[in-house]
């Protein structure tokens, strides 16, 4: 009886302690965290935080950040150590699935967006050129691959248009783009960090109708 007192309270502390690492962002820090997409494949955050800010311990799964401006930020970890990372404008990265408290150590805000993948690695192929569109890869982790893609003026996708993967689309400046998804009203206008999500398999139309090249950033889900 007593062994079996001890293996429940060893149990339940394990549980708490599992518990203080495995914490949602923006539960526990929503000052900094905030949800711009939710569904099914994908969580979009918005990540803000001003010089000298700090977090709480939290944890994310496999994700992509997608830093809007330059910065710097330090992550305490669960060890004790601490991973100092520059974050490059307008740039990409894959980051495994962990825990950590950042804390912003540079002199300028960090204002960022993050994709966390709710399914593991897919099968879609995802493509290396684009009709109308330049794409150089940023990042690339097992669920996917980010591009900085420029649509020229000439780019469209006709109605009924569809992937096969997942498509996360960040604006990078203020632009005029028609975007219906699934025959809703179409988006005709963004401003830099809008972000709109194409499920697999939907269809859409798109076309530039500003009469000049856009720049984006797509994160493609296999």
């Amino acid at each position: 009886m007593r062994t079996l007192g001890k293996v429940c309270v060893c149990a339940l502390v394990m549980t708490w302690s599992a518990a203080a690492f495995a914490q949602d962002p923006v539960k526990v820090d929503p000052a900094h965290y905030k949800v711009v997409v939710d569904n099914a494949s994908v969580r979009v955050l918005r990540i803000a935080y001003a010089p000298g800010a700090k977090s709480v311990m939290h944890e994310h799964p496999d994700s992509i950040v997608v830093p809007l401006v330059a910065s710097k930020v330090q992550f305490a970890l669960p060890d004790g150590k601490t991973q100092d990372m520059d974050l490059a404008n307008e740039s990409a990265a894959y980051t495994p699935a962990g825990t950590h408290n950042p804390h912003n150590v540079g002199t300028s805000k960090i204002d960022a967006l993050l994709i966390e993948f709710k399914k593991p690695a897919g099968k879609a192929t995802i493509p290396t050129s684009r009709a109308g569109m330049t794409m150089k890869v940023l990042a690339e982790g097992p669920e996917a691959v980010a591009y900085r893609t420029t649509a020229d003026p000439t780019f469209s996708e006709p109605a009924g248009t569809k992937h096969d993967y997942d498509q996360v689309v960040i604006a990078l400046n203020a632009a005029q783009m028609s975007l219906s998804i699934d025959g809703k009203p179409a988006r005709t206008t963004w401003a830099r960090g809008d972000v709109v999500f194409i499920g697999r398999g939907t269809a859409h139309e798109s076309k530039n109708t500003g009469g000049k090249p856009i720049d984006y950033i797509i994160v493609a889900i296999k």
